[in-house]
């Protein structure tokens, strides 16, 4: 029997729930018919056009099954290519592990997988030989040489809808798309079916969780079935319950999947062999489940996705043709076109590891790693870990060999090394000298195509010049940073960061995110500080339509931040601010202060000053030094400014102990951030003045 329900033809799979360690992951997350109807922009359209193509797409499948009955076995090969989507982190899984993914697959459509012999004996027979083969693409769309897999650097992997796989995709009548990202839109995995993308051909292909990719690496050999239950979907299979996605539900047995030899069933969260939930023996075990023990497709399902195989219906017919198959390189023997290699990270601290990886291809037999600069700084190995002991910037070459042809690449300016220990405190960062944020004292990360931090001159708290995101509409859902160089707090007592920012909302609904992050260990790990939102503590200045500019001083915020531990006082400390946007307005940061109480080593305690402040502060004409000296000493004030120069200085000769209150004149001085040093014998305590 045919049961068709329509809101179900876009289908996702995925393993139970409750067996799944990431609980914000949900079986068939994004089968929604009516979202899909959204999404083509006009609903109505689109549902007559998915009718149509499926009634045209069962009456190709039912006559296929006629005529092809006992007809000799015919391999199909599919070219595939796999789009990495990654922000630089887990989810940027190894080739290796692609490769993995592909070998399950091979396994899963041609009765290769060792324990499909496990299955019930009623079901014995009926366990299919699909005979469908997957192979990485040789060839991109251009004709280039290529190994199936790319890989895209973009916070859209924490998305995985729709407008993460327009980043990228290659023309779906020569490939199967398989997108691996960070999120699958709260799913494991989902795909659509051909009749509802037969006129939505950017829809087409697989988003898959890297967790759930292959058997290895992020993966694990129990849900390394979930591409294969995807790509059934993909060639027309519905699950073995029918054209929903809730298993376990009474009204299932009155559903079917239009295919014979699989038993009606209310479907099945769990592996249990021998339920009869509609009156027969259950095919629990098939890849169309949710059991979680998956080891079959049968007879029906392999005539059913053949048959979707000679459709036209998403082009499928076109994609294992020998003209295709010549195109895409899928039978090509493979040979030597490709030097290339990745580290693991390009900014560290000195004497941190880097883990180089060759990604060379193919038939890679011999390479030779130069690493000038680096210990070592030669290497044959495939994946060699190298450490730089001085601060610089470094390049590293790779020469591979497939013993006939020889290739190489060189990667200039890869690696930046930042010094360990880092820069002393205090210090005053106003953007005045900062010719880029590309080091020595700052560095961004920016997706590809997108407006980052930047030098701005347009407005400033203090002097002409400030750190800037551009941020507009076309920024939603994308995250920058602007990160530290390392800073020596291993002589702090306490630590405090200090900053003005500027911000104003381009609606009431703007939503903007500013946070301020640290890392006790070179910027491996950051622990969360501050954070600030577009609809809260952000905005500095009023709703702005237009592109924000912060008029006067009155339009600049002021925040320190001292909730910082001593697990930070070491020699390589670092801090970090993360933009998160929401699609509103402007953002600016000027006059970052980063200053400690520093703890002076073998000092006099006859010597020291406590309670060192500014009164008031931030200031205008005049501040006030407060201090108690516990012992009489020859004093003198520095004053500096944004650039560590010294604009102010005065001596005052021998001071009695006890309380010390001294006026500082500063009507001659532009407004902005300054450092007071009060130096008191051999020791000097330094405070942050701002001035208004």
């Amino acid at each position: 029997m045919r049961f068709l329900v329509l809101s179900a033809l876009f289908l996702g799979a995925l393993l139970p729930l409750t067996l799944i360690a990431q609980s914000d992951v949900h079986p068939c997350g994004a089968n929604d018919l009516a979202k899909a109807a959204q999404l083509s922009g006009e609903p109505e359209a689109y549902l007559q056009a998915v009718m149509e193509e499926d009634a045209r797409l069962e009456a190709f499948t039912a006559q296929w099954a006629m005529d092809n009955s006992g007809a000799e076995r015919v391999v199909y090969t599919i070219p595939v290519v796999f789009h990495i989507i990654h922000n630089n982190g887990p989810e940027n899984i190894s080739n290796a592990q692609v490769e993995d993914a592909v070998r399950v697959l091979n396994n899963d459509f041609n009765k290769l997988n060792i324990d499909w012999p496990n299955v019930p004996s009623e079901f014995l027979p009926l366990v299919a030989d699909v005979g469908i083969e997957f192979k990485l693409a040789q060839r991109d769309p251009q004709g280039n040489c290529t190994n199936g897999i790319t890989r895209t650097v973009s916070t859209l992997t924490n998305d995985g809808t729709q407008t993460m796989k327009n980043l990228i995709q290659w023309p779906r009548n020569k490939y199967l798309n398989v997108w691996v990202a960070a999120s699958a839109d709260g799913a494991a995995g989902y795909t659509y079916r051909p009749s509802s993308v037969n006129n939505q051909p950017t829809w087409d292909g697989i988003v898959v969780l890297h967790t759930y990719t292959g058997a290895i690496g992020t993966s694990s050999p129990s849900r390394s079935r979930t591409l294969t239950h995807e790509v059934g979907h993909w060639i027309n299979l519905a699950h073995t319950w029918g054209n929903s996605n809730e298993p376990e539900l009474p009204e299932n047995c009155n559903g079917d999947d239009s295919v014979s030899d699989t038993p009606n069933t209310v479907g099945w969260r769990v592996c249990t062999l021998a339920g009869t939930s509609c009156g027969s023996l259950d095919n629990v075990e098939n890849y169309m489940e949710y059991s979680y023990c998956s080891k079959m497709f049968t007879e029906g399902q392999k005539t059913r996705m053949i048959a979707a195989l000679n459709s036209s219906t998403s082009q499928r017919n076109q994609l294992w043709t020998p003209a295709n198959l010549t195109a895409t390189g899928a039978n090509e023997q493979p040979t030597l076109c490709q030097a290339q290699f990745a580290v693991d990270k390009k900014l560290v601290c000195a004497g941190s590891p880097i883990s180089f990886t060759d990604l060379s291809f193919h038939s890679v037999t011999s390479r030779t790693w130069s690493f000038p600069g680096g210990t070592p700084d030669t290497s044959t190995e495939e994946n060699p870990l190298i450490t730089y002991s001085q601060p610089g910037i470094y390049s590293a070459s790779l020469t591979v060999s497939d013993g006939a042809s020889t290739l190489s690449t060189t990667q200039n300016a890869l690696i930046t090394v930042m010094a360990d220990p880092g820069t002393l405190p205090p210090v005053v960062e106003g953007f005045e000298t900062v010719a880029a944020l590309n080091g020595p004292e700052w560095y961004t990360t920016t997706p590809a195509g997108a407006n980052g931090f930047s030098i701005a001159s347009t407005a400033a708290f203090s002097g002409s010049r400030s750190a800037r995101v551009l941020n507009s509409t076309a920024m939603n859902g994308i995250s920058v940073e602007l990160l530290s160089s390392t800073y020596d707090m291993t002589a702090a007592d306490d630590i405090t960061i200090s900053f003005r920012w500027a911000y104003a909302r381009r609606t009431a609904s703007s939503d903007d995110v500013l946070s301020l992050y640290i890392s006790n260990d070179c910027g491996t790990n950051w622990s969360l500080r501050k954070i600030m939102r577009g609809t809260t503590t952000l905005p500095t200045g009023p709703l702005t339509t237009g592109s924000f500019v912060p008029g006067d001083a009155s339009q600049w915020g002021y925040t320190e931040v001292s909730n910082i531990s001593a697990t930070s006082h070491i020699s390589n400390f670092r801090f970090k601010f993360v933009f998160e946007s929401n699609g509103g307005n402007n953002l600016y940061l000027d006059d970052i202060n980063i200053s400690s109480m520093p703890v002076s080593v073998g000092e006099n305690e006859a010597t020291a000053v406590s309670g060192l402040r500014l009164l008031p502060n931030p200031a205008q004409s005049e501040t006030r030094i407060v201090a108690f000296l516990s012992a009489p000493g020859n004093a003198r004030i520095d004053l500096l400014d944004a650039t560590g120069r010294i604009v102010m200085n005065r001596d005052l000769g021998t001071l009695p102990a006890g309380d010390v209150l001294l006026p500082i004149a500063l009507n001659h001085l532009e407004r902005g951030a300054y450092l007071v040093r009060f130096h008191h014998n051999a020791s000097s305590t330094t405070a942050r003045l701002m001035l208004e």
